[in-house]
């Protein structure tokens, strides 16, 4: 996975509540047997029309938000049917990080297993936000996992909390595999000391 450490870029917010994962990634697109394709799948049905053309309207079709690296999102948003395309669909349009106040659990760690920092603020911080980069000429942010902080356009420094575990890994740039590599020796460690103290498991 690439690491995350200081990213800086435009900040789109999509401020409405309870997102589930099929408006995020709708099913049809999830019949492949591979990850290819699925920036277009992502938000389907907000992003185009029936013609097939861009919606003008939904903000990542928008100037000053189309290369965003940020989404600042509603309450419980990745709610529904665990899917993991649906963070797929989010990293391949080139989306670092989400900001919002709450995440569904299974979408929560499907962020955390690919990579993509999921930040949990309080309504008021994710309010401040919200305020900022709403406007095209203030979008721009800087999220800096080391701190902890995010930085917006006007100099104000939001901090935010993250389990110590998950931040190291994505530091690191490691899934759940090399996580657990990075342990192998705790791990054996505690497996000898075990058996030794009860040695009928072995």
């Amino acid at each position: 996975m690439q690491p995350f450490d200081t990213v800086s870029g435009g900040a789109a917010p999509f401020l409405a509540s309870n997102i589930d994962t099929d408006v995020i990634m709708p099913k049809q697109f999830l019949k492949g047997i591979d990850r290819k394709g699925l920036d277009r799948g992502l938000f389907f049905d907000l992003r185009f029309l029936d013609s097939g053309e861009p919606n003008p309207e939904f903000i990542l079709n928008q100037t000053a938000w189309i290369d965003a690296a940020f989404l600042v999102v509603g309450p419980n948003f990745g709610c529904g049917s665990s899917r993991e395309h649906a963070v797929w669909g989010l990293k391949q349009v080139g989306i670092r990080a989400l900001i919002g106040t709450s995440f569904a659990g299974i979408f929560y760690d499907n962020c955390q297993r690919n990579g993509v920092l999921a930040i949990q603020l309080s309504e008021t911080q994710l309010k401040q936000v919200a305020a900022v980069i709403s406007n095209p000429v203030t979008a721009r942010i800087s999220v800096n996992l080391p701190e902890q902080t995010i930085e917006l356009a006007d100099g104000t420094l939001i901090p935010f909390e993250i389990d110590e575990l998950r931040k190291q890994s994505l530091l690191l740039g490691l899934d759940a595999i090399g996580a657990t590599l990075q342990r192998a020796e705790q791990i054996r460690s505690f497996e000898t000391r075990h058996l030794a103290e009860n040695p009928w498991l072995s």
